[in-house]
């Protein structure tokens, strides 16, 4: 009986240890050359009828965007909702496996709104979009990939396969969320505030340590 409990005993040790190693986070970036950027390379977008920085800072590496739900769209021809985004720019594409990564925060009442976006698809606007709605974050509106994320900074990585139409998504190293492709000739990340259904009056998100990397 002794031998028997202690036969048990290990096995559930083995368990748990086995479990443990497999939770823990990885590096997404292994494997992926991160590309140059600079000021050239964050093209910001915010309501026509505001100055830039009435609805977006760049202080000591963080990159700040707000909106309102009354606010006007990015320009006056459009019929888009309110944003205030970063359009990485210099590094649109069509093939291959690329990576967004930032470390984002946003702040409690933000709802309703599209933080991450990876644009561009068959039949659509975007291939992929993550969204808060009450704290918790969504792939589009349709599922909870994570869920309490005010007030803490998290990492975001989010991996684009093109060719093989598949995409995973990353919090703070661990794989939260894999979704198919939708097609579509060119690419570009997005990340920063843009208003979708049920959006709170105020929105905002903060960004820092944006990298884009590429498989080579």
């Amino acid at each position: 009986m002794a031998s028997k409990i202690v036969v048990l005993s290990l096995l559930y040790f083995l368990l748990i240890s086995y479990q443990a190693i497999g939770s823990r986070p990885v590096d997404p970036t292994a494997g992926f050359t991160s590309l140059p950027l600079d000021q050239s390379n964050f093209d910001v977008q915010w309501p026509y009828n505001m100055h830039e920085n009435q609805r977006y800072s760049f202080e000591n590496g963080i990159r700040r965007m707000w909106v309102y739900s009354n606010d006007k769209p990015h320009f006056p021809t459009s019929h888009t909702r309110p944003r205030t985004e970063i359009r990485i720019h210099g590094y649109d594409y069509s093939s291959g496996v690329w990576q967004f990564e930032g470390h984002g925060y946003v702040p409690t009442g933000t709802s309703g709104v599209c933080i991450m976006q990876v644009f561009g698809a068959t039949g659509h606007a975007t291939t992929l979009m993550l969204r808060v709605y009450n704290g918790d974050l969504y792939y589009f509106s349709d599922e909870v990939i994570a869920k309490n994320i005010y007030d803490r900074w998290f990492r975001l990585n989010v991996i684009h396969d093109v060719d093989a139409g598949k995409l995973h998504v990353y919090i703070d190293g661990a794989m939260v969320y894999e979704a198919d492709g939708r097609g579509g000739d060119f690419h570009y990340f997005k990340c920063g505030v843009y208003e979708q259904d049920n959006g709170s009056h105020y929105m905002e998100s903060r960004w820092k340590g944006i990298k884009v990397l590429k498989k080579m």
